[in-house]
């Protein structure tokens, strides 16, 4: 088994945005006629400033991470001295392997090559096995910071320092 982490070319965008709506599907957070599932799908095509860092699995793609420096416009929470990532999602098939720690870890060495305090995320109450992996790397959640992007989504929102 050979696990690659890098960066999405373009060619590849429109697989990306697939495999974190096929990922958030899997999970049960949406489903195939959720308008939510297009805006996943297409968010590697209208992001701008964004990085996407994808895990290749024996040649296979099988995760992603939206990783929104300052710039990007992906970003939703993130102060100015922050970096925040975003649709971190690993096919089912490919889980177990320590994919999705790596690529979180991926957006944490980004943010200490540019000089940043920290780094966020949102995730939803029932993401327990992604709030278990942030706690796992250091980050706390901040409920002062924690939001609601529509009336039936609440968002927790976790910090790791960098400092």
């Amino acid at each position: 088994m050979i696990l690659t982490i890098r960066d999405a070319r373009p060619d590849e965008l429109v697989e990306v945005g697939r495999v974190v709506s096929e990922a958030y599907v899997a999970d049960g957070a949406l489903s195939y006629d959720d308008p939510h599932y297009r805006t996943l799908e297409r968010a590697p095509l209208e992001a701008s400033g964004s990085q996407f860092i994808i895990a290749e699995l024996d040649g296979r793609l099988v995760g992603s991470v939206t990783w929104c420096p300052p710039g990007s416009s992906q970003r939703e929470i993130a102060l100015p001295d922050e970096g925040e990532f975003r649709q971190l999602g690993v096919l089912p098939d490919s889980r177990g392997f320590g994919i999705a720690r790596q690529l979180v870890e991926a957006c944490l060495g980004r943010a200490k090559d540019i000089g940043l305090s920290a780094v966020v995320i949102s995730s939803a109450p029932w993401m327990t096995t992604a709030h278990a992996l942030y706690e796992d790397l250091g980050f706390v959640a901040l409920p002062e910071r924690d939001w609601s992007p529509r009336p039936e989504v609440e968002l927790t929102t976790f910090r790791h320092d960098l400092s």
